[in-house]
C-alpha cells in the first residue's frame, strides 16, 4: 500500500495522468477562448445583468460541456465523485471556516445594485462554475494523478494546475493581480480538496466553491478577499499535516502485514 487513495472501480477509459492534464487544458482552452470572444472584462463581470448574461454565461456553460463531456466520456464518475478513503475529520474545521467566512461576507453585503434577473444569473453561474472548476481539478485530474502519484503529489499538482488556471486573467482586465489570484486559488484549492477528502464526495467542495465564488460576486463587500490567504495558509498547513499522518499509517500497515506474513510462512 502506498499513500494513494485507492480507485479499484473498473472504468471504461484507465486513468492516466495525461488524460487528466488533457482534459484541464481542454477545460481551460475553451473557457479562456469564450472569454476572448466575448470580450470579457473580469473586473466588471459583477457590474449589471447584461455584463453578467454576457460575459459569465457562455465562458461557464462552454467550459460545462468540457467538464460533463470528458466525465461522461470516460466513465470516470464514481472516483471522480467519491472517496474511497476520508482523512481525519477534525481537518474539516478549515473548509467549516470558508463556508462561514463567505457566508459572513454575504450577510454584510452591500446589494442596493443587485436585481432580480443578477441573483438569477450569478447563483446558476457560481453552482455551474463550482461543478466545472471542481470536476476537472478535483475530480477527474485528481482520478488521472493517482494513477502514477501518490497523495501528497496528487494534492499538489491538482491545487498547482487549479492556481495556474487563473494566470490567463492577467490580460482580462485585473492585470498583475492575476498572479496574486494564482496565489490565493492555490490556498482555496487546498481548501476544497479538504472538502472532498474530509467528507468522501466531491459534492460539497462543489457547493463550497459555488458559495465562495457567489459570495465574491454579488456582496461587493471585501472581507472574504481579505481572509482568503489566512485561510489558504491554514489549509495547506493541515493538507501537510494529514497527509503526513496518512503515510505514516500506511507505513505502520505494511510493516504489519509483512511480520505477520513472515510469522504465517
Amino acid at each position: 500500500m502506498t499513500d494513494k487513495t485507492d480507485i479499484r472501480p473498473v472504468l471504461r477509459v484507465p486513468p492516466s495522468v495525461w488524460r487528466g492534464v488533457g482534459i484541464c487544458l481542454a477545460y481551460a482552452a475553451v473557457f479562456y477562448a469564450a472569454f476572448v470572444w466575448v470580450g470579457i472584462d473580469y473586473a466588471r463581470i459583477g457590474e449589471s445583468a447584461q455584463t453578467l448574461r454576457t460575459w459569465l454565461l457562455p465562458p461557464t456553460l462552454a467550459g460545462f460541456v468540457v467538464a460533463l463531456g470528458s466525465v461522461w466520456a470516460y466513465g470516470w464518475w464514481r472516483p471522480a465523485l467519491t472517496e474511497r478513503r476520508r482523512l481525519a475529520r477534525w481537518a474539516m474545521v478549515v473548509p467549516a471556516l470558508a463556508a462561514l467566512v463567505a457566508v459572513g461576507n454575504m450577510l454584510f453585503g452591500d446589494y442596493r445594485s443587485v436585481t432580480p434577473e443578477m441573483w438569477l444569473y450569478l447563483v446558476g453561474g457560481c453552482l455551474v462554475v463550482g461543478f466545472n472548476e471542481e470536476m476537472v481539478h478535483r475530480g477527474t485530474l485528481i482520478v488521472a494523478l493517482r494513477s502514477r502519484f501518490g497523495e501528497t503529489g496528487v494534492w499538489l499538482l491538482s491545487t498547482a494546475m487549479f492556481a495556474l488556471f487563473h494566470l490567463p486573467n492577467l490580460f482580462f482586465g485585473i492585470g498583475a493581480l492575476a498572479i496574486v489570484q494564482v496565489f490565493i486559488a492555490f490556498g482555496m484549492g487546498s481548501v476544497f480538496y479538504l472538502a472532498r477528502r474530509t467528507t468522501g464526495s466531491l459534492v460539497p467542495a462543489m457547493l463550497l466553491h459555488a458559495l465562495w465564488d457567489l459570495s465574491v460576486f454579488s456582496a461587493h463587500v471585501p472581507y472574504s478577499g481579505l481572509l482568503a490567504p489566512l485561510l489558504g495558509i491554514a489549509a495547506v498547513v493541515v493538507v501537510l499535516r494529514v497527509l503526513a499522518r496518512e503515510r505514516r499509517e500506511d507505513a505502520a500497515h505494511r510493516v504489519a502485514i509483512t511480520r505477520w506474513l513472515r510469522k504465517a510462512g
